[in-house]
């Protein structure tokens, strides 16, 4: 039997998950005041200094506001919460959150095409050779065998694409675009079914690229990307509407 080293929990850790999780679900409201750090230590049980590192990090997550000497007051987190805070919004309490997935498929169809604009545009200028990345993730999207192992291979597909289109804020967006859609690719996976195993349409994207012609591989993209969003957010709609009688 092999056994993995059991990772002891931080108690900062442990009391900024309370505190992040009450923002998220509206337990703490956007200008409610919090406890002060002695009354925090009190209520949870732990010591100030363990409040007060949990208060730093949620201050850096930008929702709360530490006033010096004075309180800390929470903030809509819609207003001043980055990407990072996808995946936690996306499954709460072992659910999906419908609506933010809708969103996020959504922004895959609104930036996917301008991506791959910009990797035909920058493609030559590379790290790596983009048709041997390229080649290598179609290659292994074409070897998969079930409809999750195709998720897989789609995002490292364009992985390279995104690699290739050379632009920083595109990378961290994809970045936190993944992480948050990671945790749902098993409910979301057959939903995506069709458009992972049309090979054709990664074909496309990848020979535009190579090309360097910027508006076929936009098109490509939105071709690829555009059937799946509208039927994932129209069924993700009705199920929001309908629980029961929705219809992938």
């Amino acid at each position: 039997m092999e056994l993995t080293p059991i990772t002891k929990r931080l108690v900062p850790d442990d009391v900024f998950e309370q505190l992040i999780s009450s923002v998220v679900d509206g337990s703490l409201e956007p200008g409610e005041a919090l406890p002060s750090e002695r009354r925090l230590a009190e209520l949870l049980g732990v010591s100030r200094p363990a409040v007060r590192e949990a208060l730093q990090r949620l201050s850096a997550t930008r929702l709360v506001e530490v006033r010096h000497g004075g309180s800390t007051t929470v903030r809509d987190y819609q207003k001043h919460a980055g990407l990072d805070l996808l995946p936690r919004l996306l499954v709460r309490d072992g659910e999906l959150d419908t609506a933010v997935a809708r969103s996020i498929i959504e922004a895959r169809l609104a930036i996917g095409p301008d991506v791959a604009r910009m990797a035909a545009e920058r493609a030559a200028h590379a790290p790596q050779p983009a048709g041997e990345a390229l080649g290598a993730a179609l290659t292994a999207l074409e070897a998969a065998e079930t409809p999750v192992e195709r998720q897989h291979a789609a995002l490292a597909f364009w992985d390279v694409v995104v690699d290739c289109a050379d632009s920083i804020v595109f990378r961290l967006m994809f970045n936190n675009l993944r992480q948050a859609y990671e945790p749902a690719i098993e409910p979301l996976a057959p939903l995506l079914d069709a458009e992972v195993s049309q090979l054709e349409g990664y074909q496309s994207i990848r020979t535009a690229v190579l090309a360097g012609n910027g508006v076929a591989a936009a098109a490509a993209a939105d071709a690829l990307l555009r059937p799946a969003t509208v039927a994932i957010v129209n069924f993700l709609s009705d199920y929001e509407d309908d629980p029961e009688g929705a219809t992938p």
